[in-house]
């Protein structure tokens, strides 16, 4: 009921405040900004990739943010990312599907364990379907080069049309590269490959079409992909593997073995009738999900050196290894590795070690010399004839995209990273504004749940974009001290992880420095995510801009700026959109709202929600 209920419906705004000059003391004029608080000024975000991360983009800023156009390119024919990518034989997921998936779509029907890719794939798909995030993707579309204009605070983002050729230039005010750290193939130097007359292909552009059945075929790589693919091709009628293997590695006993056995499980399909029953009782899957997300979440001590778990842990592999290979010990003899388990990714690897002890596979550990039309030559002199060859040689991780992209100062991402990757809580760049990177460099997890990781990330990046359109920010950058300090923590706390260690892994630059993992636990990450300081950042406001450029005005801060912003415009005229839409006048009322803040009598403290999870203000 209002005190004064005769006040005609409009209200005239005061627009200036100072003199009648519009002047306050005669220092210099302002002038309010004649919008509600909430300052929904129209923003545009691209997104590169459409995998989980672009996914989770389309699904949660037109959620969260209101007045900004959203483009997602994705270069490949379809969602998914790394998981359209992957369609190599025996391509599946690595840790429990169940702790793969997005905290809000849980996906009841797994048929395994360990998903095949064909099913991530689909429910990527799905999920970007019920949540109409494919309004938003525009595949087929390579981005072919990223620049930042520093005069107009965007970045000019140049784009090929894969189906019609057409180059599109489009245009920014805030890029997020959702490309992920595993995108570009390696493939290996060796002399003569390009002389093999047989069939060739990398693990992550898999020739679907040829038949493998009654061929030699040589796979080179003792990574997670060869781990999948060796035993698959082990299987087919009348095969003949060679795999080549130089790096010793760990094969881990399956992630969560002890819990399977709570659950029924026999191998790692997932019998009909549990499916059927996760299906109808949404209590008991919620159950059996949140064990395997604990089980996952409750390891992570197995990456620091000398604890309890990491050294049972090592013990526990090698016994497992040596039971699965007892009856070729010679290979259990060259796969074992001197450095602890971890030090490079690890993978459970289902019938790669049986599939090593079988007739039809040569477990070849001399170096290879040189590849001819029709075979492998290795360094003791042997000739492995061969009718295909496959390459599961990795990634080219922790560098820039294979297309230039351009901040501050003209300087390219490829120049800022041709040492180390640097960067600050693994999204932003000092150089590199409005702009932030998903599953980039210290971005991945030893332990735990990515796809958290990945939501967690994509939510702070999320804040970022609101306070710039809310705050009237033209842009933010984060200072080169606090990516300097990010990169001195990382390194100190790596040194006492397995991830330290000697060993050849992708989560390493050139430097020997772990730049592929994230430093600390899934949880840690997500503590971290969660309330952003904002003091990290340098900021030009778009008042700011004309006269100079952003740069410029960065630079010329504490000396005699030719344009100053009054940084607290964004408090716009004294009015909230609720107020001039006439609706939802005391929506803190509502059960939405009041509820989760309504404390407990007689002692607040006790509430169940705070002695849950412990957090910081």
């Amino acid at each position: 009921m209002s005190a004064v209920p005769s006040l005609p419906e409009e209200t005239p705004l005061v627009t200036t405040n100072g003199d009648s000059n519009g002047g306050t003391n005669g220092i210099h004029s302002y002038q309010l900004r004649d919008e509600p608080i909430e300052n929904f000024r129209p923003l545009k975000v691209i997104v590169i990739g459409a995998g989980y991360s672009g996914i989770y983009h389309s699904i949660r800023i037109p959620e969260r943010l209101r007045n900004v156009e959203l483009v997602v390119y994705e270069k490949n024919a379809g969602v998914g990312g790394t998981w359209y990518e992957n369609r190599y034989l025996g391509c599946a997921c690595d840790i429990p599907s169940h702790s793969y998936q997005y905290t809000f779509e849980p996906n009841r029907d797994w048929s395994s364990l360990y998903a095949p890719a064909r099913e991530i794939q689909a429910y990527l798909e799905q999920t970007a379907k019920k949540y109409s995030a494919d309004r938003f993707i525009k595949l087929s579309h390579e981005v072919t080069e990223c620049r930042w204009d520093d005069a107009i605070a965007k970045w000019n983002i140049a784009v090929k049309n894969l189906t019609t050729g057409e180059i599109i230039n489009d245009q920014s005010d805030v890029l997020i590269s959702a490309r992920g750290n595993l995108n570009t193939p390696a493939w290996p130097k060796i002399e003569g490959l390009e002389t093999f007359k047989g069939e060739v292909m990398h693990s992550a552009r898999w020739n679907e079409d040829y038949d493998f059945t009654n061929k030699r075929i040589g796979v080179i790589g003792a990574g997670s992909s060869s781990i999948q693919i060796v035993p698959s091709l082990q299987q087919l009628p009348g095969t003949h593997v060679s795999a080549f293997v130089r790096s010793k590695t760990w094969i881990s006993p399956p992630f969560g073995h002890s819990l399977w056995g709570k659950y029924g499980f026999d191998g790692f399909t997932i019998p009909p009738e549990l499916r059927k029953r996760f299906a109808e009782d949404s209590e008991y899957y919620a159950k059996f999900r949140l064990a395997v997300e604990e089980d996952g979440n409750g390891i992570h001590a197995v990456t620091i050196r000398g604890t309890p778990l990491q050294l049972g842990a090592k013990k526990l592999f090698e016994e497992s290894m040596k039971k699965r290979l007892e009856s070729k010990p010679h290979i259990f003899d060259s796969l074992l590795p001197s450095f602890s388990p971890g030090c490079r990714r690890l993978t459970p690897g289902p019938g790669y070690l049986e599939a090593l002890t079988q007739p039809n596979v040569a477990f070849v550990t001399s170096r290879i010399t040189k590849i001819s039309e029709h075979a492998i030559h290795t360094v003791d002199g042997s000739t492995h004839e061969i009718d295909a060859l496959v390459c599961a040689t990795g990634f080219h991780a922790n560098t820039s995209p294979p297309f230039p992209i351009t901040g501050l100062h003209n300087l390219s991402l490829a120049e800022k990273w041709s040492g180390r990757p640097s960067n600050y809580l693994s999204h932003s760049l000092s150089s590199f504004p409005n702009f932030f990177v998903m599953l980039g460099a210290n971005s991945a997890v030893g332990s735990g749940s990515l796809t958290c990781m990945i939501e967690n990330v994509g939510d702070y990046i999320i804040k970022a974009i609101r306070k710039l359109q809310k705050e009237d920010i033209a842009y933010m950058v984060v200072k080169k001290e606090r990516e300097e300090d990010f990169a001195e923590y990382v390194d100190e706390y790596f040194k006492g992880t397995v991830f330290a260690e000697e060993c050849s892994s992708w989560y390493k630059c050139k430097e020997g420095k772990v730049v592929g993992l994230w430093p600390g636990s899934t949880l840690h990450c997500i503590e971290a995510m969660r309330s952003p300081r904002w003091e990290d950042y340098e900021y030009v406001y778009r008042e700011e801009l004309g006269a100079v450029s952003g740069l410029e005005a960065l630079e010329e801060r504490g000396s005699a700026a030719r344009r100053r912003a009054n940084q607290l415009k964004w408090l716009g005229n004294g009015f909230s959109v609720n107020e001039k839409e006439g609706r939802d006048l005391a929506w803190y009322l509502y059960r939405d709202f009041l509820n989760p803040n309504v404390p407990v009598a007689p002692r607040p403290e006790e509430h169940g929600m705070y002695s849950v999870r412990a957090f910081s203000y």
